[in-house]
C-alpha cells in the first residue's frame, strides 16, 4: 500500500506563488524506490479533463505542459519521500484540483488531490 498526501494548496492572487508538496508513504515503498519512479503532477479544472502538468522520470529530467513552462518547477527529495511543485506567476486559468502521481514498474499511485484557486 502506497499513500500520497498533497498539501500546500489554497487561494492565491494572480501573479502569486504556491508550493505544493506530496508526501509519499508506504510499508514497503522506500526512498530508493522513489528515485526509480516517475513522479508527476496533474490537474483538473471544473468541467475539464485531467491534464498532465509536469513529470519527472527516473534520472530527474523534468517535462512540462506548454501552459506552465517557465512558471512551474517539479522536484523531489527522495530521502524525505516528497515530491514538490513550485508554482509562480499563477493565473486564474491555473485554478484546478492538483493531483500527485507516482508510477513504478507499471503501478500507478494517486493522491486525493488538493485545490488551488487563483483569484483576486
Amino acid at each position: 500500500q502506497v499513500t500520497l498526501l498533497e498539501s500546500g494548496g489554497g487561494l492565491v492572487k494572480p501573479g502569486g506563488s504556491l508550493r505544493l508538496s506530496c508526501a509519499v508513504s508506504g510499508n514497503v515503498f522506500t526512498g530508493s524506490m522513489l528515485s526509480g519512479a516517475t513522479t508527476a503532477w496533474y490537474r483538473q479544472a471544473p468541467d475539464e479533463q485531467r491534464e498532465l502538468v509536469a513529470t519527472m522520470a527516473n534520472g530527474g529530467v523534468p517535462n512540462y505542459a506548454e501552459s506552465v513552462k517557465g512558471r512551474f518547477t517539479i522536484s523531489r527529495d527522495n530521502a524525505k519521500m516528497t515530491v514538490y511543485l513550485q508554482m509562480s506567476s499563477l493565473q486564474p486559468e491555473d485554478t484546478a484540483v492538483y493531483y500527485c502521481n507516482v508510477g513504478y514498474y507499471g503501478y500507478q499511485f494517486w493522491g486525493q488531490g488538493i485545490g488551488v484557486t487563483v483569484s483576486s
